[in-house]
């Protein structure tokens, strides 16, 4: 029997082997194989190594989703981790051309994933607060949220979770250096049945501009005095 005479299940199941680019490849060599592709069912799990992944043409989007990881390990990690004004402009510079590329992707899930489950982010540097607050309002149904060295990520996404994360039972902020003691303990106070982790991310220095933390200083030297 040619693999073309099997039936559709039969080909849905040879293909969930594959990687996004197998698939891809596979899926132009015949037309069936390409409806098989764009079927929603071959994608209920959807795994990235970089934010250029996220624009290639190897995948599909849909309410099928339940499962998405976006996780960077590259090195090149570490200059979006640098706050921003300490980026000389060449590190500006590698920044801008992919500042927008995770955060607009995930308006992407809002709109076409309303049944994601779980959402798993490391080193994703510049996805924002509103980014996953929306998400959170779009995917009703997600149960685990797992960020990891997200530097922009604030207690506002804390607050986000507890206003609009109904479903959610695990809740990580690991390596956010933005997040606080008294953002934590207000997830504990209103979720206590949501599992919540957060490695190193209370204890690290959040950031502030050298003079910006003068004015702090000053500011509560002055109110001591008063």
């Amino acid at each position: 029997m040619h693999i073309t005479q099997l039936n559709r299940e039969c080909l849905l199941h040879l293909f969930s082997f594959l990687d996004k680019n197998s698939r891809k490849s596979l899926a132009k060599t015949c037309h069936q194989f390409l409806e098989v592709f764009r079927d929603p069912l071959l994608w209920p799990l959807l795994n990235f190594h970089s934010p250029a992944e996220l624009k290639k043409d190897n995948f599909l989007l849909g309410p099928a989703l339940k499962y998405l990881s976006i996780c960077w390990y590259s090195e090149r990690v570490k200059v979006c981790n640098i706050e921003d004004w300490m980026k000389n402009n060449l590190q500006k510079d590698f920044c801008n051309r992919h500042e927008n590329t995770v955060s607009d992707f995930l308006l992407q899930v809002c709109n076409r994933c309303p049944n994601l489950l779980s959402l798993t982010l490391s080193g994703c540097g510049h996805v924002t607060d509103d980014c996953i607050s929306l998400l959170l309002i779009n995917c009703p149904n997600l149960k685990t949220l797992k960020l990891e060295n997200c530097v922009w990520i604030t207690d506002q996404t804390l607050e986000a979770a507890t206003r609009y994360g109904e479903s959610l039972q695990t809740l990580h902020v690991d390596f956010c250096r933005n997040i606080t003691q008294t953002g934590l303990e207000r997830v504990r106070e209103k979720r206590p049945s949501v599992m919540l982790r957060a490695e190193r991310s209370a204890n690290m220095i959040p950031d502030n501009k050298p003079q910006k933390q003068l004015m702090l200083e000053k500011a509560s030297r002055k109110s001591v005095h008063l």
